[in-house]
């Protein structure tokens, strides 16, 4: 069975865009050291991804 693992447990770096910090995702469990970006929004570079509320 799988370990559940908090939210804040999980490594976090900084948006190579816009400097705010995201968590690991399963997605980027085989890629996390090439991920730069938090969003497809500012891996585009369309500006940052909108505040969250």
């Amino acid at each position: 069975m799988a370990r559940m693992r908090r939210k804040a447990d999980l490594p976090t770096k900084p948006c190579a865009a816009c400097g705010r910090p995201f968590a690991w995702r399963r997605k980027w469990a085989r890629d996390w050291e090439s991920v730069r970006y938090c969003s497809e929004r500012c891996r585009r570079g369309d500006g940052p991804a909108p505040p969250r509320a």
